[in-house]
């Protein structure tokens, strides 16, 4: 899986709606050679996100699109194959952000070295990186789960969702997910230790809430706004936190979608505040020092779902939208060493 050239890939155009692979373009360039103070990297693993759609469109967000005929971006786990920084040694593994290529040059300052005995390196894209500091953070942080209380998580098997779920349950509280199938309730409650979990295509949310929920919702997990929300706002107790994470139900809508009615919000005195993983990086350690511990005991189980090409990633990705993950999504680029 390496080669003598770079591939890439390219934002072709700007979807309507859903993405289509034709959005996308992959060619083949030279292998660049790093200048001082940076190192050339191999992409080993690349990370599909649903944040990487917004990137997609030129409407304003909290950061700035992808442009036409650039290499789409994306979180990666690379092995330095030559160095000119002091701190990287070729042959070095490290976390960075150099997107949808099978080679980039990087600044020093953009990475983070990875240990492979610590954890598999795949981990620092998911549970160990920026999916879990999400999960981590906006529950702990804005959700504030207290023993005792229910905490429900939308798109509960993915990269976020399953570790929301599994942090609540170390915190006393009761878990409730919500997902797409059959299959992956019963691996949210059969393997991750979900107290429930609601099918959101089978069964009417509202009522399966209710059944799931006996004692209300006091922290909603919001990765997906749209219906799921509207139907949590109806059962959320007095003073209910709600951290909103994703919109994943939103994100290829060519017009903004009309919103539930927030008067629950208002009855309820709830809290419901947006959320950037961003803010935290100088916490980054705390989070790490819990999660690799809670990790090594056994008390958190992570899945993940690898696509091998990265010719493959804009299949994938579209999938990834439909729900059709199962897991943390990420591509392998080419051969990882420490496996």
């Amino acid at each position: 899986m390496t080669s003598s050239t770079n591939q890439q890939i390219l934002l072709k155009t700007r979807p309507v709606g859903e993405p289509k692979e034709s959005d996308f373009a992959l060619v083949e360039t030279p292998i660049p050679e790093p200048g001082e103070g940076e190192v050339l990297n191999r992409t080993i693993y690349l990370s599909l996100d649903p944040y990487m759609r917004g990137r997609m469109s030129d409407r304003e967000s909290y950061v700035a699109p992808v442009e036409l005929a650039s290499v789409m971006v994306g979180g990666t786990v690379s092995q330095v194959i030559k160095s000119n920084h002091p701190q990287f040694s070729t042959g070095d593994f490290v976390l960075g952000y150099d997107g949808w290529q099978a080679y980039a040059v990087s600044k020093g300052e953009t990475l983070r070295k990875l240990d492979p005995h610590q954890a598999s390196i795949s981990y620092a894209l998911g549970i160990t990186g920026m999916p879990g500091m999400t999960a981590y953070f906006a529950l702990l942080d804005v959700g504030q789960p207290k023993a005792g209380e229910t905490v429900v998580v939308s798109a509960a098997s993915g990269a976020v969702g399953s570790v929301v779920g599994q942090i609540a349950k170390i915190k006393g509280c009761r878990a409730v997910g919500v997902i797409g199938s059959d299959e992956k309730c019963d691996y949210a409650v059969k393997e991750l230790g979900f107290d429930a979990c609601i099918n959101r295509k089978t069964q009417e949310l509202s009522s399966a809430l209710k059944d799931a929920c006996p004692n209300g919702i006091d922290v909603y997990f919001d990765n997906t706004a749209g219906a799921i929300l509207e139907a949590v706002l109806q059962h959320i107790n007095l003073r209910a936190r709600i951290p909103l994470v994703g919109l994943i139900s939103q994100y290829n809508a060519e017009n903004p979608p009309p919103g539930p009615n927030l008067m629950p919000l208002l009855i309820k005195r709830a809290l419901i505040k947006g959320f950037l993983v961003g803010d935290y990086q100088d916490r980054q350690a705390e989070f790490l020092n819990d999660v690799s511990q809670w990790l090594r005991e056994g008390k958190l189980k992570y899945k993940e779902d690898i696509v091998e090409g990265l010719e493959k990633a804009p299949h994938a990705f579209i999938g990834l939208l439909q729900g059709k993950n199962f897991g943390k999504l990420i591509v392998k680029v080419s051969d990882d060493p420490t496996r």
